[in-house]
Parts: structure tokens; C-alpha cells; sequence
């Protein structure tokens, strides 16, 4: 499923709101159902997905590799899982990841240890320029290939491993590059022991606990037992707290405002955005707070407050990653110097996201600088109107859409903003949502 390209304009300020919505459920959690029911046992039922194009992605990919996937209503669907080792790859078979480096990065985990796998993965523009080698070298290690050799980035051909056996891992950053081994190391024989150094997200473990006898967490340790079956899933997704974020900011910044967003997942690990607007004075409670299926959910409250500089350390990222761009926004919209640190990682998301939203705040007249680890943002709150257009290009980067956006709600300067289609990757009602809020724009294809 894909949509038509189409560029959108914003040249409005954006009226205080008091509103009540739910964003679009999470992106993170949805893939992951999809992937680990595809080898569970029986019929997995995984109920509000996000019906994305990154979700899209990951239901075609695994019908192609024999998996039967059912949608039973409008959000919810069955998974007709028929166990470990159980993916079928027909001769010259591709994988089409189209924008998702999730699911590139867990889809290979999984065929990397499943038997008679041969196949040729690839992504759209966006995602075949990413570099994978800290993922190739990691399925190296279980004894999967990739050709051609000393090539890390798609289209790439993968042979899995003839005998796969369980490795240890110390982790980075990554919560792909984690779920990924994860989920490798369960077709694997024996056990595959993580030290998880920095602590990311995890969803992947949240899942597969819920079959006993598969992993055990303690502290900064994964282990995962090899060759054990998986219970059938039964999952609620929540809603999604990056997605949630650039709604956040709009009620944060935008004078006697208050947003109420209803069933966001909180997952300690997710909500690293919150906690450091928290820090520096924004009026953000979580409400309504329960635990289901492992995952934290509950509401966000949000009123307008006054935010001070920002501090952001590298211990922030793993927690962050997807929420640094629309940081960035509030940062060039609030009065002093604001450093984040550890922000290395970002040039290989969808596009170099501190370099790309660099040049964004440049257009509007704010300084920053930036270095491979950290940018400053020379911050005012008295941001003038621009006689021209901040244009972003065809980056293929929902986040950096996003987040320029809110830059225009904010501050009535006008945008033009191309590939804005890409934001269906992640949040297909992000525009419904926006004019419920009374944001205005104009789409043109």
C-alpha cells in the first residue's frame, strides 16, 4: 500500500486549544506483534495496530514468506503462526522493507537462524542508504551471509545460518540491533546472553515474557534459550508516546492551551521526551496509569507552560531517539543556549536528523552548532516572521515533517514541507489530528 506523493503548506499560527484526543497507536510495538506472532504457536490476536505504511510493510513481507494474516476488524488482526523456523522463502525471493528499519533490522534477525533462507532485502530510497554493518557483522557471528561482501547498506542478498548457535552481545544504543540478536537467538542452539550496557527500548522482552521458559531479565542481563516455543499473542497496542510528542509540544508552547491524550504507552524507556521537558519546567502529568500485556499505559496531561534552556545528556538518547527533531524546535523556540549530548546516532536514522534540522533552524534565523556528538541551539522566544518559506526537500524523514511543522504552528512562519506523505509511516492521522487542534494547512500533490 502506498501513497501518492504530496507536499503540504503552513503559514498559520496556531489558536490556544483545549482539547481531548488519542494519537495513532504505536509503531514499535505493532511491527513487533506482527513478527514474533508470524513464529509463535497457533493464532496470535493483536488488537488496535497501527495501520501504517512502516506496519503495512511488515504484514506483506511476512504473507510472502508463507505466514497466513487475517484482519478481523478495523485494527485488528490475527496472526497464523505455525512456530520457530517456520518462514518459507520461494527461489529469487525479495524483501521489500519500504521505509521501516525496524522491520529490516528484526525481519533479518529472524530469517538470519531460519532454515533454507535465501533472499534479497531491500527498502525504499530512504532506508537503502542506511548503513547496516553493526547488523550484518552481529548475524555474521550466528552464521548468516550477506553479499555482496564489504557492502552495508541495501539492497543486499542474505543466506541463513546452516547451523546456528547462540553468541553473547554488549549492547549500544540500538533497541533494533537488541531485538534483532533476540530474536536470531531464539532458532539458535543454546543460550544467547546479552549485557545490555545502555538501556533501550524494550518491547521485544515485554513480548516474548510472556512465554515462559524463553527469556529471563535481570538487571543488565538477557538471556534467551534457544529452540523453545512461543505462546500465541493476545495484544492491545497503545498508543504511540513519539507520536504524541509533537502534539505535546504544540499545547507546551502555544499560550493558555491544554491537550489531554488518552491511552499513550509510558514504557519507562519511551518517555525520555517527557522527563527532560519536566526537568525544565513543562506542565506534563501521567494519569490513569496501569500495567498490561508488561507495558505501562495511561493518559497525558499537558498545559502550556514556560519552558527553561535544555540540558540533555547522552544518557537520554536511548529513551529520546525518536523525539530529538521536535526537541530541537523547542529549543530554537525558547530563550538561551540548549546542549544535547550523545546525539551521535541520529545520522543514521531516516535522514541525519541534527544535521537536516539544522538547516531548518538556520532558515529561521537561530544559531546552532553541531558536532558529531552534540548540537547547541542559540534559543529566543522572540522569533521573527520570515519574508520567505523554510522549505524541506524530499528527505523521506516523517520526523523531520513533523517536527517543521509544529515549528510553523508555532510561530506563524511559513513552510513547505514535500514527502509529507511519509508521515503515514508512523502516524497516518497526524494532519486530522492537527486540524482538530485548529491547525490550519493547505495539501498540494
Amino acid at each position: 500500500m502506498k501513497n501518492k506523493n504530496f507536499s503540504v503548506f503552513f503559514q498559520n499560527k496556531i489558536k490556544k486549544f483545549n482539547k481531548t484526543i488519542q494519537v495513532d497507536s504505536d509503531k514499535s510495538i505493532s511491527i513487533r506483534s506482527f513478527l514474533i506472532g508470524a513464529i509463535s504457536q497457533k493464532n496470535s490476536k493483536i488488537k488496535n495496530i497501527l495501520e501504517s505504511e512502516d506496519v503495512f510493510s511488515t504484514i506483506q513481507c511476512l504473507k510472502e514468506l508463507g505466514v497466513k494474516i487475517k484482519k478481523v476488524r478495523n485494527k485488528d488482526y490475527s496472526v497464523f503462526g505455525k512456530g520457530l523456523g517456520s518462514l518459507i522463502a520461494k527461489k529469487k525471493h525479495i524483501c521489500n522493507c519500504g521505509n521501516s528499519g525496524t522491520l529490516a533490522r528484526l525481519l533479518i534477525g529472524i530469517l538470519s537462524t531460519t532454515p533454507n533462507i535465501k533472499v534479497k532485502i531491500k527498502g525504499d530510497h530512504s532506508l537503502n542508504k542506511r548503513n547496516m554493518s553493526k547488523l550484518i557483522n552481529l548475524m555474521n557471528e550466528f552464521g548468516a551471509e550477506f553479499y555482496p561482501k564489504n557492502k552495508f547498506n541495501f539492497p543486499l542478498s542474505m543466506v541463513s545460518s546452516d547451523m546456528p548457535l547462540a553468541i553473547n552481545y554488549k549492547t549500544g544504543v540500538s533497541a533494533q540491533l537488541k531485538s534483532a540478536v533476540m530474536l536470531a537467538g531464539l532458532n539458535s542452539f543454546g543460550n544467547t546472553n546479552i549485557i545490555e550496557i545502555n538501556k533501550s527500548r524494550n518491547h521485544t522482552e515485554n513480548i516474548l515474557l510472556k512465554s515462559s521458559g524463553v527469556i529471563s531479565v535481570k538487571k543488565n542481563n538477557i538471556k534467551i534459550y534457544g529452540k523453545k516455543n512461543l505462546q500465541p499473542l493476545n495484544i492491545s497496542i497503545p498508543g504511540d508516546p513519539s507520536s504524541a510528542a509533537f502534539f505535546t509540544t504544540l499545547a507546551l508552547l502555544s499560550k493558555d492551551s491544554f491537550l489531554n491524550i488518552k491511552n499513550v504507552g509510558l514504557n519507562p524507556r519511551r518517555i525520555g521526551f517527557y522527563k527532560i521537558l519536566k526537568m525544565h519546567g513543562a506542565k506534563i502529568r501521567f494519569t490513569n496509569i496501569k500495567k498490561i500485556n508488561n507495558e505501562f499505559i495511561g493518559d497525558l496531561q499537558v498545559k502550556y507552560s514556560k519552558i527553561r534552556s535544555i540540558k540533555a545528556g547522552s544518557e537520554f538518547y536511548p529513551s529520546t531517539a525518536d523525539e530529538y527533531p521536535i526537541l530541537f524546535v523547542i529549543a530554537a523556540l525558547t530563550q538561551g543556549v540548549s546542549i544535547f549530548k550523545g546525539i551521535g546516532d541520529l545520522a543514521n536514522k531516516e535522514s541525519s536528523r541534527a544535521k537536516e534540522m539544522q538547516k531548518i533552524l538556520r532558515q529561521i534565523g537561530v544559531k546552532s552548532i553541531l558536532n558529531k556528538d552534540q548540537i547547541k541551539i542559540y534559543g529566543t522566544n522572540k522569533i521573527k516572521k520570515v519574508n520567505k518559506t523554510v522549505k524541506v526537500e524530499n528527505l523521506g524523514d516523517h520526523r523531520i515533517c513533523m517536527a517543521t511543522s509544529c515549528l510553523s504552528l508555532l510561530t506563524g512562519i511559513k513552510s513547505h514541507i514535500k514527502n509529507f506523505e511519509t508521515v503515514n509511516t508512523s502516524s497516518p492521522s497526524y494532519l486530522k489530528l492537527i486540524s482538530k487542534l485548529g491547525g490550519k494547512f493547505e495539501i498540494k500533490k
